[in-house]
């Protein structure tokens, strides 16, 4: 396997000690939080940390020299004058606030906030009444949950903001807001012409960018990318349902996967510049595989996007963006996925969303739902990795002819197809420890070729 550009992340197992130790401490004697921590745990199989926006704690230089020797860096991003922000560049430890304060007793945690879609839902659903500050859909709020002493624990709710000052906006912001997720949702994602389809969506997201800046264009497109990937994934749609139960919505996403033909990922990789995302690593699963994805960030909304498509090696050193891949008869397990369902920025939809849960709470609650999950692909300490079973999707005729008039299926699987559909997405069950950002090259690999549709066929 070949390791590429940025892949150099690595575990940080003396910062999540310290974190965890801190979280033991700040939770001892708080049977407020301990009752939440559990109600996650059962309610939707994921655990306290899943879900940490960010950690408050007041300041000292001891602190601040032990953060720097952790790999913290300070960050310039809206915040009150008395508060300085530490961020992690290479793992994904939550943000943490430094706080200057009049005492002197020494520096300890005084606040953990969570992160949800729908603070108002996730207020009622633990039964808590409090002032939400921030106006109504703005790009941040906030209310205190529960105080204990000096310590307080924290809802917040984000859109596409890095800071953490509670915003009052207009009412023609809301406004627009929703426009622009209409916009999206509702755009047309069947074209005869797969690349004017593509030019199209990239016009579409030029348009949001310009109404809505680029931070909440990405926050609405990818909050409808998940709605609709959703309505054709029922592992998807259940999860949701159990992690709505709380107000929580996908605020615990990892990452998004969008595949894509050879032809239109130029397309793809322009249109995710648009929305603010930045190139981080590329994969490469070698000849044998024959698929590579770009990996790509977007650090205000905290989303990552794995952009697969059929990849040979003397390719790795292009510019995906400028440069076009040259059409292949042969279809690769990426090419062959769109050749039967379609661009995910189309019709197709996500390959696969990819959340932080309890990996074995998941797995045995969803079970209780007849969702079944593929043996792990990643079961490292810092690293667990799982699809669903995929959902099938009855591919349509016109591809499936296609497919067949260029020798790329036969008789047999186009009846297979056509009758019992044919894997189409997955949810992801993802756990991860000790700050790791990456991923497992080789098991990436392995389990993009155990779930090539055309294997399933001949499983079936």
């Amino acid at each position: 396997m070949n390791r590429q550009q940025g892949d150099d992340w690595r575990c940080y197992p003396e910062v999540e000690k310290f974190i965890d130790e801190t979280l033991s401490q700040f939770m001892a004697d708080w049977p407020f939080i301990r009752a939440l921590q559990q109600n996650l745990l059962l309610k939707t199989s994921t655990r306290l940390q899943d879900w940490i926006d960010h950690l408050v704690f007041t300041a000292s230089d001891d602190l601040i020299r032990r953060l720097r020797n952790f790999g913290f860096q300070l960050e310039n991003v809206p915040a009150s004058a008395a508060q300085q922000i530490y961020h992690h560049p290479k793992a994904i430890f939550p943000p943490i606030i430094l706080e200057k304060s009049n005492n002197t007793s020494p520096s300890h945690l005084s606040g953990i906030a969570l992160i949800t879609e729908n603070i108002t839902l996730f207020l009622n659903a633990i039964g808590v009444s409090t002032e939400i500050e921030g106006s109504p859909l703005s790009l941040y709020r906030r209310a205190v949950l529960s105080e204990q002493g000096d310590r307080k624990l924290w809802a917040v709710e984000r859109r596409g903001y890095r800071g953490f000052v509670p915003q009052e906006l207009a009412g023609d912001f809301a406004d627009q807001l929703l426009r622009g997720y209409e916009r999206w949702m509702t755009r047309t994602r069947k074209y005869e012409d797969k690349l004017a389809g593509m030019d199209h969506t990239l016009k579409l997201a030029e348009n949001l960018a310009d109404m809505l800046g680029e931070d909440l264009a990405a926050w609405t497109a990818f909050k409808a990318e998940r709605d609709y990937w959703m309505m054709r994934n029922r592992a998807g749609r259940v999860q949701f349902m159990r992690q709505n139960s709380l107000g929580l919505g996908w605020a615990n996403h990892d990452h998004h996967t969008f595949r894509c033909s050879r032809e239109a990922f130029p397309k793809l990789l322009q249109t995710l510049r648009v929305f603010g995302f930045q190139p981080r690593e590329k994969f490469y699963a070698g000849s044998e595989a024959g698929w590579g994805a770009q990996v790509l960030e977007q650090p205000a909304c905290r989303l990552v996007v794995f952009a697969d498509v059929d990849l040979s090696a003397e390719e790795l050193s292009l510019d995906f963006e400028k440069v076009s891949l040259p059409v292949r008869k042969e279809k690769g397990t990426v090419g062959f996925w769109c050749s039967l369902h379609g661009e995910s920025l189309l019709e197709a939809g996500l390959h696969h969303l990819a959340a932080l849960f309890s990996f074995p709470d998941l797995q045995r609650d969803l079970e209780k739902e007849r969702i079944l999950l593929l043996p792990a692909f990643s079961h490292f300490p810092y690293l667990k990795q799982a699809f669903t079973i995929g959902e099938r999707w009855k591919p349509d005729k016109n591809k499936l002819t296609s497919l067949f008039r260029q020798n790329l299926i036969d008789s047999l699987q186009m009846e297979s197809y056509s009758w019992e559909g044919i894997i189409g997405s997955h949810l992801e069950n993802i756990q991860r420890s000790e700050g790791f950002k990456g991923f497992n090259q080789q098991s990436v690999s392995d389990i993009i070729r155990r779930t090539d549709p055309r294997l399933d066929f001949g499983a079936a």
